[in-house]
């Protein structure tokens, strides 16, 4: 016995971690084909009505709607502004680079509360009030420091020869970036984008500080769970679980695929 503790002990843990993480998950799907009514506490019995109407619950999809909204445009933002940045940081030397590599990463390192609680501040001082586009720009200031990080590492790891060797073949800068340089990146690129709309999303603490009126997907499922958190939220929560999900393993064999055609080729 002993010695199959031993053997096994990694594999034990590793299980008990994956059903700590989707113990939350299963929950929430679970309570999406809750019959539950207005109060989704209890289990009432299994129906498929919940996922027929996602719409249901008052307010549920106006909400769900501006969190796809803001997390787009942050995306969009953030993910361009930090491709940027990532090639300055991994590419040139300039005066005050290692204080911009130290700066980059103080929005990661900042609690939310002291982040939203500051940007706040500074929206009410220039005389701006909250809502939608403040909401953007507090996504967009926190979501370019994990886009910068996750670019910066794919440039990292790129083999300068490549890019060399379309050099020594004639090719512009503007060809070989285009040719070369960002088919090579664009997997950290998409990987950026993903988790920046991710992070944009979820949001709950510096979106409740600084979006005003404008309700958002997290902010409806705060306020709902006082009352136990409607049975269309947890449809919506299991739906972008699954397509995330799907995006993850469609990438998985896009890139399986393409290495058994690159083996073949060689």
């Amino acid at each position: 016995m002993t010695r199959w503790l031993s053997k096994n002990l990694i594999r034990i843990y590793a299980a008990l971690a994956f059903i700590y993480l989707f113990i939350p998950v299963a929950y929430t799907m679970a309570f999406s084909f809750n019959d539950s009514g207005k109060r989704n506490l209890i289990w009432q019995g299994f129906t498929f009505k919940n996922w027929l109407n996602p719409c249901g619950a008052p307010e549920v999809c106006t909400a769900l709607g501006n969190s796809i909204k803001i997390g787009f445009l942050a995306t969009l933002f953030s993910t361009i502004l930090g491709t940027m940045i990532a090639f300055a940081l991994g590419r040139y030397s300039f005066r005050g680079r290692n204080t911009t590599n130290l700066l980059i990463f103080l929005p990661m390192a900042t609690p939310e509360i002291v982040l939203g609680a500051s940007l706040l501040a500074m929206f009410l001082n220039l005389g701006i009030n909250p809502g939608f586009w403040t909401t953007v720009i507090a996504h967009v200031m926190f979501c370019i420091s994990f886009v910068v990080v996750t670019v910066k590492a794919r440039i990292a790891s790129l083999d300068p020869k490549l890019e060399e060797a379309a050099r020594d073949l004639y090719a512009t800068e503007w060809q070989t970036f285009r040719r070369v340089t960002l088919p090579l990146v664009a997997p950290g690129i998409a990987a950026a984008a993903l988790l920046a709309f991710s992070l944009s999303f979820d949001d709950f603490i510096i979106t409740n500080f600084n979006s005003g009126t404008v309700n958002t997907f997290p902010k409806f499922v705060w306020v709902s769970s006082a009352r136990g958190v409607p049975a269309q939220a947890n449809v919506i929560g299991s739906a972008m679980f699954l397509i995330a999900l799907a995006i993850v393993i469609s990438a998985q064999i896009y890139s399986s695929a393409k290495a058994r055609r690159l083996q073949k080729k060689h």
